[in-house]
């Protein structure tokens, strides 16, 4: 090979990065361009009414879908909202667990750790009995049952690369536990007084049914601060959760695909859940310094609302609203399973 051919290999491989990265950029900048537009509407929320009612994420995903409702993206911009989808969601659910101790949650004492577990188990296998029963596709039946036992859209947005779910999958099931999320953060003070809990048994309950950990304060804020207390480490297991659940469908999905080959650990789950637990234990053994915690966090949630704000961009209104009453009926009961498995656990544990 002569000189010439080796300076326009040397070339062609410095400039490859680049102009996939150029390729990419129209998608990514539309993605964040909706994402911070999202975040805006949020902290309006919380000056008007000292909360966010409805999740940045939420508004995300919707404010993209409503975008593609009018207007179809073009070749310029799908390699960078595909981009932002898939890699960027991997990426800022692999650093989450970098924010995650498992300090808090030992405090809770075995036997509430073993039925909280018990309950977002009931609660998936229920959820996904009931989605299938209603005729919904295996996948979105689990990202509903998932959304509806974890942590809502989190949840949904962790699981779905998992199992390879469709953009519009993703969407529907996130815009109907949405929807219930705000539901459920109205009824958990009401239920709490109708069943004379106190300020520990109404924690209990808003960890276990409501989705967000902002909503989970906002559903105990009315018992006063021990119920905001405990529904936050309550919700902080079931998120813990959401790591070995996504193990097991990693699994469960490369045992079908490979027969009885015996999988290897990048087959049973995909890198970002792996990276995920390594950073957690990290954490959890102080090896993570504090003073990283608050822009990782920030970082983790900038990527996170990009990645919304693309599969808003990726929806097809149509299979959205094709899968509407269905959805909406298996969001809805899978609400009232683990409202009722909440209630049980209660009653059980923390009886008197």
């Amino acid at each position: 090979m002569t000189t010439a051919h080796h300076l326009a290999h040397a070339h062609s491989s410095l400039t490859a990065p680049l102009r996939g990265a150029a390729r990419l950029l129209p998608g990514v900048l539309l993605s964040a361009t909706v994402g911070a537009a999202a975040y805006g509407l949020q902290l309006i929320e919380t000056a008007l009414f000292g909360h966010p009612w409805v999740e940045g994420l939420v508004i995300a995903i919707l404010m993209g879908a409503a975008l593609r409702l009018i207007w179809t993206p073009s070749g310029l911009w799908t390699p960078g909202i595909a981009f932002s989808a898939k890699t960027l969601l991997e990426v800022a659910v692999a650093l989450l667990g970098a924010t995650v101790s498992g300090a808090a949650v030992m405090a809770l004492g075995p036997v509430m750790l073993l039925a909280i577990m018990g309950v977002v188990a009931l609660a998936i296998l229920g959820g996904y009995a009931l989605g299938r029963a209603f005729g919904l596709p295996p996948a979105m039946a689990l990202l509903v049952a998932c959304g509806n036992a974890i942590c809502g859209n989190s949840a949904i947005a962790t699981v779905a690369p998992v199992i390879e779910a469709e953009g519009e999958d993703v969407a529907a099931a996130i815009g109907f536990t949405a929807v219930l999320g705000i539901l459920v953060v109205l009824l958990v003070p009401v239920v709490g007084a109708l069943m004379g809990f106190d300020a520990t048994r109404v924690g209990v309950l808003a960890g276990l049914t409501v989705y967000a950990v902002p909503q989970v304060l906002a559903a105990a804020a009315p018992a006063g601060m021990l119920a905001v207390q405990t529904g936050a480490v309550v919700k902080l297991v079931r998120v813990l959760m959401l790591g070995p659940v996504c193990l097991v469908l990693g699994l469960m999905r490369s045992g079908k695909a490979e027969g009885a080959r015996r999988p290897r650990l990048h087959h049973m789950a995909p890198w970002f859940i792996i990276v995920f637990l390594i950073l957690m234990g990290l954490r959890s053994a102080g090896l993570i310094p504090e003073v990283v915690l608050p822009p990782l966090q920030a970082g983790v949630t900038s990527m996170t609302l990009i990645a919304m704000a693309a599969l808003g961009l990726m929806v097809d209104p149509k299979a959205v609203v094709r899968a509407g009453p269905r959805v909406a009926a298996v969001a809805a009961l899978s609400a009232l399973l683990i409202g009722a498995l909440a209630l049980a656990t209660i009653v059980l544990i923390l009886p008197g």
